[in-house]
């Protein structure tokens, strides 16, 4: 009988096939330390306008509710670190929307890997999760041993920073369990003296409603006057926390195809991303997650930057 130690080498060797970074693996069950850090968080109305963040509460702890009979959570991080980055002095997009909706892109090689574990080890039953159902994705990352949560939320690791995709599988196979790394933030509070709207209200506590990324995704209505004179000329998401981290150093360039940024996204000026019309927004962002926001959204953003 093949062991648990090889079926989970096979599916870390295969993730790596696929063009993962790295992939760890976890006990399937309740996330007991997370519990009474998330309920806090809620309470405080840290999460402003997502809703959907207080929703499927025993969900979001518990894998085993989201697939029946889950014993192992396969957790797996994909590089979107770009080689080339948008203009100096324009308006800025988050480096993970310079592609291709990451959605789509780890939706097919999950796929992949839920394929290749059912061909070679049999019948195993799991779904597949990228950022879009009640899993605490960066919890699950650090219990299999892929990173720690720093002081700005993001899950780092010592070896390429904070610059990947976390994704899971959760699926009813025993598997070989990783074990979680130590926290390496030391004294360093570079992301909080860095972050421009004073988001991370306290070492390992972001406030959403605060967080450049929330004011211009998440947010539906007007951004709020306080607000737009700390954007630091950020029209979808935001980097700076993760820019200033020392681990940061050595992020090294993604190799995904479907990840490489449109000319037009790396070299418009403030004037033409002012000036894009809605035909031009539908082509340049085509298949990509800063479709989010819509047209609209994005005009609204600029609006606010303009300010």
């Amino acid at each position: 009988m093949i062991s648990k130690a090889t079926h989970s080498q096979m599916i870390k060797t295969e993730a790596e096939r696929l063009g993962f970074l790295s992939c760890g693996i976890s006990k399937a069950g309740f996330l007991e330390e997370e519990a009474p850090r998330l309920e806090k968080w809620l309470q405080a109305n840290l999460h402003g306008q997502m809703g959907y963040m207080a929703n499927h509460f025993d969900k979001r702890l518990d894998p085993t509710k989201l697939v029946e009979g889950a014993k192992s959570v396969i957790s797996l991080l994909l590089n979107y670190f770009p080689e080339e980055k948008q203009r100096p002095n324009s308006y800025k997009i988050s480096k993970y929307a310079y592609g291709k909706d990451y959605h789509y892109v780890i939706k097919n090689k999950l796929k992949q890997l839920i394929n290749f574990i059912q061909d070679e080890i049999g019948e195993v039953d799991g779904r597949a999760f990228v950022d879009s159902a009640p899993v605490l994705d960066k919890a699950w990352a650090a219990k299999s041993g892929l990173g720690w949560i720093g002081k700005n939320s993001n899950l780092i690791t010592q070896k390429v920073g904070s610059f990947y995709f976390i994704a899971e599988l959760i699926v009813d196979l025993d598997l070989e369990y990783d074990l979680p790394t130590t926290d390496h933030c030391g004294t360093c509070t570079a992301c909080i003296d860095a972050c421009p709207t004073q988001a991370i209200i306290a070492p390992y506590v972001v406030d959403g409603s605060k967080c450049i990324s929330y004011l211009t995704i998440e947010l539906k209505e007007a951004i709020p006057s306080a607000f737009s004179e700390k954007m630091d000329n950020w029209m979808f998401g935001c980097d700076v926390c993760q820019d200033v981290c020392p681990w940061n150093r050595f992020s090294v360039p993604h190799d995904e195809p479907e990840f490489k940024a449109r000319e037009e996204l790396l070299n418009y000026s403030k004037q033409e991303w002012e000036e894009l019309t809605q035909e031009v927004f539908q082509e340049i962002f085509r298949k990509s997650a800063v479709k989010r926001t819509k047209y609209k959204g994005l005009m609204r953003n600029i609006t606010a930057l303009k300010r």
